[in-house]
């Protein structure tokens, strides 16, 4: 891997490391607000009883786990660049009895897998993180056995996802924040239309097909919201650290009018979109 791709996954380990406790501390929460991009990719791997699946970027263990539930009589390896990640995902493991899986850590550009290991790969909000997109995938296609199912799940355009922007798209018009270098991972490197399944057929795939998921997630209230934001989201925390106390409150007061305006009823219930891609070895 070149040296500047190598930099971003350090940094992005060093990230999803970082935030592994605050993930742990909205686990629940974020894991019914992921859940219809989960069974989505679930419904897509038409798993079996017996089949061993990989699941990639898998944070706190899902849809991993959930696969796990399914196939019985199979196995699920559950990967993360971040070992603070999966150590929630044990304790979630521990605490669903589910024993058909193991973790291991590791950069999916360089999967330690043998050829034609794996029935299915899942992939849940991952890909617009990897450094380089087209390795991590050609690497999935190669650990899958021909005929598998490949399913991945990333964040739509910004129009779509106001629960991101909402908050970021204030930190930026009060803050002058570094440009993101080109390619660089972001929440909506792989938004567009057609980006992820152009990238699934580049690495091999064939029969791939292309869905979108919108919804809301139910926050309940502006504090939950601003707290959930700065407990999980990296790029808010990043920003925020760096705001004196007067335009922190700025900030804060600024997205709380601009949540109550999209949304009069107080129970900031913020809107999402999901690209679901799919794909056949």
């Amino acid at each position: 891997m070149e040296p500047q791709l190598e930099q971003i996954r350090e940094q992005q380990k060093e990230t999803w490391n970082k935030f592994s406790p605050g993930w742990r501390k909205w686990d629940d929460f974020t894991m019914e607000f992921l859940r219809p991009m989960g069974q989505e990719i679930i419904q897509s791997l038409k798993l079996k009883d017996s089949d061993t699946v990989l699941d990639v970027a898998a944070g706190t263990g899902e849809p991993g786990l959930t696969i796990a539930s399914i196939v019985k009589s199979g196995k699920v390896v559950i990967t993360d660049l971040a070992e603070g990640m999966l150590e929630v995902a044990r304790d979630n493991a521990t605490q669903k009895q589910i024993t058909n899986y193991e973790t291991v850590a590791c950069d999916v550009c360089e999967l330690p897998f043998e050829d034609e290991t794996f029935d299915a790969v899942s992939c849940r909000m991952g890909f617009m993180f990897f450094p380089d997109m087209l390795m991590a995938a050609k690497e999935m296609v190669r650990v899958l056995k021909p005929g598998g199912v490949i399913a991945a799940s990333v964040w739509g355009v910004p129009d779509k996802n106001f629960w991101i922007t909402a908050t970021m798209s204030t930190i930026t018009k009060n803050m002058q924040l570094p440009a993101l270098l080109p390619g660089a991972p972001g929440m909506f490197r792989c938004g567009n239309p057609g980006f992820l399944a152009d990238l699934f057929k580049q690495a091999g795939l064939k029969n791939v097909s292309e869905k979108e998921i919108t919804g809301r997630v139910n926050y309940g209230s502006n504090d939950k919201y601003w707290n959930f934001m700065n407990d999980v989201a990296a790029p808010v925390v990043a920003a925020m650290n760096k705001a004196d106390d007067a335009t922190k409150f700025k900030i804060k007061k600024e997205v709380f009018e601009l949540v109550d305006q999209k949304y009069p009823d107080k129970k900031a219930a913020l809107d999402y979109g999901a690209v679901i891609v799919y794909g056949e070895k």
